[in-house]
């Protein structure tokens, strides 16, 4: 079985996969300074209480946008489970042509998206919208290319941005407001944030739109990332796929481990 983890600056995004099956997610808040063994009993836990024994987890796919958080992990990972642990990082085989000016600053999560996104829909050029802790953009073709997106801040990142730089405005809960004129404060700030996540992703679909998919079949928007139920109601986006992360990683190690070990059993057989 494939332990898939998707590390972000807000939360672990887990899962687990028996070939191409998903058979439960989970996910857990993320700090620095977790030590490899609160990590790996706590993935022992969880796997326990979803009725998985931790011995069957002979594979992890890990893509983490947190380096703190690598080290502790992958010795986690290999003490409590098994040595083959994959990284997603330069080098390694994804079946995408990034065309960012320097591949190496895309996001691990990014391209584990893209790569679950072309599986699903291979002949569709496609938007990802991603509502984590950062709201992100990622434009892939048809052909396979990684042409790059837009980042801009997430509803929690906001939220934490108007609680603690001002002396006034408090934490509030995530929703979707009733109305866009607020009443009280706690409304007033879930409208702004709402309606600018809303709007700032609208425009942007449209500007990318002209720019690179002009005169051709308009591209499928794929919805995914925690808060994206959230926006669900909104015609942002046209599927949402919560799992397309670790979609993407099962997917990105199958590439990496299985293919290899197939070519490695044929060269052995030549000699």
């Amino acid at each position: 079985m494939l332990l898939c983890l998707d590390v972000g600056n807000t939360q672990i995004h887990g899962g687990v996969f028996y070939k191409s099956d998903l058979k439960f997610q989970f996910r857990k808040s993320s700090h620095i300074g977790m030590s490899s063994d609160e990590l790996g009993i706590f993935l022992r836990n969880v796997l326990r209480e979803n009725k998985i024994e931790p011995s069957l987890i002979n594979e992890v796919a890990i893509c983490s946008v947190v380096p703190h958080v690598d080290y502790s992990l992958k010795n986690a990972c290999k003490k409590y489970f098994s040595d083959k642990v994959l990284f997603i990082k330069p080098g390694v085989k994804t079946g995408l042509k990034i065309k960012y000016l320097n591949p190496v600053e895309v996001g691990a999560d990014r391209i584990a998206n893209a790569v679950g996104a072309r599986e699903a829909f291979p002949n569709r050029d496609i938007m990802i919208i991603d509502f984590g802790t950062a709201t992100t953009v990622d434009v892939l073709t048809k052909e396979g290319d990684y042409l790059g997106g837009a980042i801009m801040a997430g509803a929690k990142l906001m939220v934490s941005a108007l609680e603690s730089k001002t002396a006034r405005l408090p934490s509030i809960e995530l929703i979707k407001p009733n109305s866009a004129c607020g009443q009280t404060t706690a409304e007033s700030m879930q409208s702004g944030i709402y309606w600018s996540i809303y709007g700032g992703i609208k425009e942007l679909l449209v500007q990318i739109k002209q720019e690179r998919f002009a005169g051709k079949e308009s591209p499928l928007i794929l919805g995914t990332g925690g808060l994206a139920r959230l926006f669900e109601e909104t015609g942002l986006f046209e599927i949402q796929i919560p799992e397309l992360v670790l979609q993407g990683l099962r997917i990105i190690n199958h590439k990496n481990t299985h293919l290899k070990m197939s070519s490695e059993s044929v060269r052995g057989l030549d000699l």
